[in-house]
């Protein structure tokens, strides 16, 4: 089930800012090191959140299901990065739990990059339980990329000013690595 080369940083994508934020940032790190990026995305079958008599119709396929994932990995992958990657990237779709897809593909890879949520930047990174699974399951460093908060948010901004010390710029969010 692995997948990852050694010289690769392994990142998943489940298409929200936080993913895309840990996207670029593989992508900006994998140039620096001369590695290759594979962006995952894990998905798992929706039959079951549906009522077992609920209408054909609504009910997707697993083939459906499996296409819209892939498109949607695709458009990530095209936000980020543009038509035109550079270096090497490869998209893989899984189906499977994230939290025990993403450690399997990460191993034997340089890293693993996931995002983290804007709610957890204001002291140590809140891990979700995709995050903790990571952390405790995989067999390669984890690092816990931040979405860029907003300037045009206040809220964002006004409570870090705050906390400062006076004649201290304020730091940009940093990749924490926990692994």
């Amino acid at each position: 089930m692995t997948e990852a080369a050694d010289n690769s940083i392994v990142v998943g994508v489940d298409g929200s800012e936080a993913s895309l934020a840990a996207l670029r940032w593989a992508a900006e790190q994998a140039r620096s090191m001369h590695a290759d990026v594979i962006a995952v995305h894990a998905w798992e079958p929706a039959g079951a959140r549906f009522a077992s008599y609920a209408p054909v119709p609504v009910r997707p396929t697993a083939a459906e299901q499996r296409a819209e994932a892939a498109r949607m990995l695709a458009a990530a992958v095209r936000e980020v990065l543009g038509p035109r990657s550079g270096r090497s990237i490869r998209v893989v779709v899984v189906e499977g739990p994230p939290a025990r897809v993403l450690p399997a593909r990460a191993s034997g890879a340089l890293l693993l990059a996931l995002g983290r949520s804007a709610y957890a930047q204001r002291e140590l990174p809140a891990l979700g339980t995709v995050g903790r699974a990571c952390v405790r399951c995989a067999t390669v460093p984890v690092v816990m990329v931040p979405v860029a908060p907003d300037p045009a948010a206040p809220s964002a901004a006004a409570p870090e000013a705050g906390r400062q010390a006076p004649g201290r710029p304020a730091r940009a969010p940093r990749p924490v690595c926990a692994g």
